[in-house]
């Protein structure tokens, strides 16, 4: 399983695979062309909720991961979509963050790939 994450300002590249857009927002500024998704997922996002309480504060991040994960079991039949594609090819969530490092696409990457070996999906090494 290949799964990677990508800001969403980032260059579109022929490698990304399946590119679906994992924020409950549109990305500012950007347009249908300009982000290039294969499927917009607004359901997998956090809930506004906990997006608004997070507010990319670092200090939070355990917390949030753990309120998020949460939030993605309760949506088995949204998860089931993106294991089923990356199960196929690569899949390359796009988010708009400026952080890198503590953002929701993170958070979904790793629950998928822990997904992922729970049901027994064939797992492909990640990239570092």
């Amino acid at each position: 399983m290949d799964i990677r994450i990508k800001r969403v300002y980032e260059t579109v590249d022929a490698h990304d695979g399946f590119r679906v857009l994992v924020d409950r927002l549109w990305p500012r500024g950007r347009t249908k062309d300009q982000v290039r998704t294969d499927l917009w997922l607004k359901e997998v996002a956090p809930s506004t909720a906990l997006r608004k309480w997070f507010n990319h504060d670092q200090s939070r991040w355990e917390i949030f991961k753990s309120r998020y994960s949460a939030e993605l079991d309760d949506k088995p039949e949204i998860v089931k979509i993106l294991l089923e594609k990356a199960a196929k090819e690569r899949l390359t969530l796009l988010f708009a963050a400026h952080d890198v490092e503590y953002n929701q696409a993170v958070v979904l990457k790793d629950y998928l790939l822990s997904a992922s070996k729970q049901h027994g999906t064939k797992d492909k090494k990640q990239p570092s």
